[in-house]
């Protein structure tokens, strides 16, 4: 769930394409795969995969590192399904920005217009609040994340109200619109206007409005109480503390997650969602006028600046990127695309839990989209 922005940073496994192993080019080895594998040197993660989509003809190139269960020694599956965290907020926002485009949101309309007397606690009002501000993790409200922890692990049912009476519990950080803080409740709040405002579940929306648009074939939103994934896919692991053997947590019921992270896909399913997402022409998902206010930012560090739902990352002096990261117990992602179309998934069977591990996600990603 987490997609900690941390401002910044990021041998011969299997990596294949179209079936085939990537060769190493007459200047050297594919710098994917030596990303990949840098990645499991650095963090301890039993495995790792990604895909790079090509501006060219729009196939996916995929990569494989490392063992797809620790414990079995499994052969990691080729664009296996992974829990993608935190880039479930970028499928989120686009349907609220579809819903903007529609007439039926408005971004500065304050949140209490959609969820009466519902976002109330300590500093914290509906009225003051406004759906761009939630979007862009401007609102103030504080994050529930580490509060729900054990839910998720223990496999505990915890539906997006009760996940938000969590999240209210505590004090507002800073007064809307004043400052900056990544918190997952923004997202809460925002599947729950989309709730209210369609009158259907998010996951309904989600898919029939983002997934089932441009192809998805391997991207859902877990059922209540799902706990498996779907298709065949890694193990995912869990250092529950520094120097501790990683555990096995590929099972979990991420429903406190939800709208800020529940998301199930794989890296090449990924590119194909970020590749059409900002898309300048013929884009299926977002008219020009809602992609423009996706890709309106705010500064959130150095290199990085936060959009609606999407980050735009400054990879070097010639290579920026729009992308969103994620991590959730037993995984963790980078995705994102350039505005050529070129367009780079990554994941790591390990939760990422420092900035450091983020780092190497971004790094590979890097290697992918700058060349």
């Amino acid at each position: 769930m987490r997609t900690r922005l941390a401002v910044t940073a990021l041998a011969l496994a299997t990596a294949v394409t179209a079936g085939l192993a990537v060769p190493a080019t007459a200047a050297g080895p594919d710098p994917v795969q030596q990303g990949l594998e840098t990645l499991l040197r650095s963090t301890g993660a039993p495995g790792a995969l990604a895909s790079v989509r090509d501006t060219k003809d729009g196939r996916d190139r995929t990569y494989t590192a490392g063992e797809g269960g620790r414990d079995t020694h499994a052969k990691m599956p080729r664009d296996g399904q992974v829990r993608i965290g935190s880039v479930t907020k970028t499928f989120t926002a686009v349907v609220v920005l579809q819903l903007v485009g529609e007439g039926r949101i408005r971004l500065d309309e304050p949140v209490e217009t959609y969820l009466p007397n519902l976002v109330r606690g300590k500093g914290i009002d509906g009225n003051r609040i406004t759906v761009r501000q939630l979007l862009q993790h401007t609102s103030g409200l504080p994050d529930y994340e580490d509060d729900v922890t054990d839910d998720i692990l223990e496999r505990r049912y915890l539906s997006p109200r009760d996940a938000l009476d969590v999240a209210l519990r505590r004090e507002a950080v800073f007064v809307p619109g004043k400052d900056w803080g990544y918190s997952s409740t923004n997202y809460l709040v925002a599947g729950l206007m989309v709730e209210k405002v369609t009158g259907r579940p998010l996951a309904e929306e989600i898919d029939r409005r983002v997934i089932q648009r441009i192809g998805l074939r391997h991207t859902y939103f877990p059922a209540p109480g799902e706990t498996t994934i779907r298709e065949r896919h890694p193990q995912g692991y869990r250092q529950d503390r520094p120097g501790a053997k990683p555990r096995n947590v590929t099972e979990i019921d991420p429903s406190a997650s939800w709208a800020a992270g529940a998301m199930v896909s794989t890296t090449s399913d990924l590119d194909r969602f970020f590749s059409a997402l900002l898309k300048a022409k013929g884009n299926v998902l977002l008219d020009p006028a809602q992609l423009n206010q996706m890709r309106t930012t705010v500064r959130v560090g150095d290199g990085y600046d936060m959009g609606l739902g999407i980050m735009r990352v400054r990879l070097s002096d010639k290579c920026v990127a729009w992308g969103h990261s994620g991590g959730i117990p037993g995984y963790g992602t980078w995705a994102g695309a350039t505005d050529d179309g070129r367009a780079v998934g990554v994941t790591m069977t390990l939760e990422p839990r420092s900035n450091e591990a983020m780092k190497h996600l971004e790094n590979v990603m890097k290697a992918g989209l700058c060349r």
